[in-house]
């Protein structure tokens, strides 16, 4: 089933999707070498329309992606030590020196545009479908609207006010859209995860692997509740997500990270990929080892490389750093280079300058992240401690549990996600979540962490086209 189901995305990035890179912010049409007048007719039309929409997980979750340069760049979690390219506008996120005209910035805005334009063109057409499967509509709208308020929950907690698209739009007509109110933007995240959660299969009823589901709806509404604040309402959500008995804990921690336990019971919402040429392979491991090893990777891109933060924050007995961190790796000579970079996307299958040759699949949301977030929700503590458990650590509120660094449970929480979730993209959304985010990054960076600088600047090239378009504080 899993092969099956990445085939088909392999058959229709290679027919279409990558052909866009080269296109305008705001593109129209995800179907770029055909005529879309041809298209949108039938309902293998809309599969293939479906399949390529997928496909924009794969910008919005690479290693260097908008979430991955916020979340671990600009937490305690993760430093870089070299990449290819612009390295100052990259080193400024880690050392919070934005610019408005930061490269970096101005492609994670474009980026997240370009693949809700493609979302919503599918949205669009799908109203206006001939074929007669309404059940089937319904569905593939819903996956839609998760994509699409996945999206739009990225960009809003990276730059704020956002421009709110709920159709497709042309450049000319982008000019015209300002920035709506984040009120405004969170509704509208909530309004398309209802309906997602409404229209879309439990797991155990997908029939292609990689589908968005009810529970992977449910548990995104959840974390957009309690970044709103809307604690009792997340309870809800996530109480119903784990009341479903979709999902489970690995017994092993390890399993997470072993390619035969992908889209495993704890994977809620998982990005597919398939080592191969012509495949849409995973690019994780060459990404995050250490900067042109020549001997791990190929090349090796330096990006998100393991602080002593992150490294200290492991309770000395806590398998899961051993499991989640290399501390550093010998050279072709047999030198021991000291350095820590992550080991969750290790890839024992690689083949040494085939960059192609990755299996790893990138977990969006897995249920100890939604067993946490219940807790944070309810302030239960069992849920908490549901995921010590499963790592063989002494329990929140018993005698041998570190309560002299932990002392309540929202400290207890943070410290959980930050070990249990390292390096998957969450750390400098839950900091912000929590109002911790200035205190604990202002320790980490050294410097004066403001709360203008939690949010990035809206790129001067969008200013420049479209002056209306007001700048974020501070910048």
């Amino acid at each position: 089933m899993k092969m099956k189901t990445k085939n088909i995305i392999i058959t229709i990035i290679s027919s279409f999707l990558f052909l866009s890179c080269s296109e305008e912010f705001l593109d129209m049409a995800p179907i770029s070498n055909m005529n879309e007048s041809d298209f949108y007719k039938t309902q293998a039309d809309f599969e293939t329309a479906i399949t390529a929409a997928y496909a924009t997980l794969y910008t919005e979750y690479y290693g260097e992606s908008g979430v991955s340069y916020c979340s671990e760049q600009m937490s305690d979690e993760a430093t870089l030590y070299s990449v290819i390219g612009n390295t100052t506008d990259r080193w400024a996120f880690k050392n919070y020196e934005l610019l408005a005209n930061n490269s970096v910035v101005e492609q994670i805005w474009n980026d997240g545009f370009k693949d809700l334009n493609v979302v919503n063109n599918v949205i669009d057409k799908l109203n206006e479908a001939s074929f007669d499967n309404n059940q089937l509509k319904s569905e593939y709208k819903a996956e839609m609207c998760f994509l699409r308020a996945l999206y739009n929950f990225n960009l809003v907690r990276e730059f704020g006010p956002i421009p709110l698209l709920k159709k497709p739009v042309s450049v000319k007509d982008s000019y015209n859209v300002l920035r709506s109110s984040e009120s405004d933007i969170y509704d509208f995240i909530v309004s398309d995860l209802k309906f997602a959660s409404g229209n879309l299969p439990l797991q155990s009823n997908v029939e292609r692997v990689g589908q968005a589901t009810k529970g992977a709806a449910e548990g995104i509404l959840g974390e957009v509740y309690l970044t709103v604040g809307k604690k009792d309402s997340a309870k809800i959500v996530l109480q119903d997500l784990i009341n479903s008995g979709e999902y489970e804990l690995l017994p092993d921690y390890s399993y997470l990270w072993d390619l035969k336990h992908e889209n495993s019971k704890e994977a809620i919402f998982e990005v597919q990929y398939i080592a191969g040429a012509t495949n849409p392979s995973s690019p994780y491991w060459e990404e995050f080892t250490p900067y042109e090893n020549l001997i791990l990777t190929g090349q090796g891109l330096g990006m998100n490389q393991v602080t002593d933060d992150l490294w200290n924050e492991f309770e000395p007995n806590d398998a899961r750093r051993e499991l989640s961190i290399f501390e550093g790796y010998r050279d072709a000579v047999g030198n021991w280079i000291s350095i820590k970079f992550p080991k969750k996307w290790y890839d024992d299958n690689y083949i040494m300058n085939q960059q192609y040759y990755y299996e790893n699949n990138f977990i969006v949301l897995r249920y100890a992240d939604v067993l946490l977030m219940y807790a944070e929700a309810s302030g239960e503590a069992k849920y908490l401690n549901m995921v010590r458990k499963r790592a063989g650590l002494p329990e929140y509120g018993t005698a041998n549990y570190p309560s002299d660094k932990y002392p309540t449970l929202a400290l207890a929480i943070e410290h959980e996600r930050e070990v249990e979730l390292a390096l998957e993209f969450h750390r400098w959304f839950d900091l912000k979540r929590t109002d911790r985010a200035i205190n604990v990054l202002s320790k980490a960076k050294g410097k004066t962490i403001t709360e203008n600088m939690l949010l990035l600047p809206i790129p001067q090239s969008v200013i420049d086209q479209n002056p209306k378009i007001e700048q974020n504080p501070g910048y």
